[in-house]
């Protein structure tokens, strides 16, 4: 009974992993837009996914040989009326933090402040994505399914 329970999670586990394992290693890709107030895909919430990018204008997913992905918002600050001067950004950077961990901050990009974002994954300069949520379970479920398996032959 408890060898079919540990089979059956990590068939789950592996089934979760593995697509996980191959976004990450062979696609890295970001997408690449502009939008400026209401005008444009590319303002936030961004609710398009890599099949959409054919039939959206002025929104591509590029190939990225760094991986690392960014999103810039520029203005809009916290006395703006409205969102007519805020422009959000997606873009392929060419390398991301020094310490090589995804995060957001205010910092200085064209000579202007902003809030900068970067990831690394395919396509992660959207919502948060798919792969980091099956990463996650899977840290959950190892556990676990490692319990019922050591305690099946002790």
């Amino acid at each position: 009974m408890q060898l079919n329970v540990f089979i059956y999670l990590s068939a789950i586990c592996f089934m979760i992993i593995l697509p996980g394992f191959q976004i990450e290693g062979l696609l890295r890709r970001c997408y690449q837009c502009r939008s400026r107030g209401e005008l444009g895909s590319c303002k936030d919430p961004f609710t398009y996914n890599a099949t959409d990018v054919d039939h959206e204008p002025g929104l591509a997913a590029i190939p990225c040989a760094s991986g690392w992905c960014g999103k810039v918002i520029e203005g809009g600050g916290t006395y703006a009326i409205d969102d007519y001067d805020l422009a959000i950004q997606r873009m392929c950077v060419q390398r991301g933090p020094d310490d090589n961990m995804d995060r957001c901050a205010d910092t200085i990009y064209n000579y202007k402040k902003v809030y900068m974002c970067f990831c690394q994954g395919d396509l992660c300069n959207s919502a948060p994505s798919a792969t980091k949520t099956s990463h996650m379970l899977l840290q959950l479920l190892m556990p676990i399914s490692l319990f019922f398996g050591f305690q099946h032959w002790f």
